[in-house]
């Protein structure tokens, strides 16, 4: 392993930490914004974790599937923020 790899890898490791502290707030969460904002804020750093192992190990097909994730994040912040308005929440 050369030092970039490290960096990157340890890097993604911060990042799993982070992920796993915001999961506090998807669970405890006061209200529904809270939650749909945590869990976006969760699917955005798997993102980031998934470029940086793929640019760690070489493999830029993994690229492809970060992306993927990505618009799949986006869509369910938009499905699960229709949902609470068309049931009387406020955003």
């Amino acid at each position: 392993m050369t030092l970039l790899t490290d960096i990157l890898l340890g890097g993604a490791a911060a990042f799993i930490v982070i992920s796993l502290s915001v999961l506090y707030r998807v669970v405890r969460g006061p209200t529904m914004q809270d939650r749909v904002i945590a869990v976006n804020a969760i699917g955005t750093n798997i993102v980031v974790i998934i470029a940086l192992v793929a640019a760690a190990t070489g493999n830029p097909s993994a690229l492809d599937i970060a992306i993927v994730y990505a618009l799949l994040n986006f869509l369910m912040s938009i499905a699960i923020s229709k949902f609470t308005v068309e049931r009387g929440g406020v955003l």
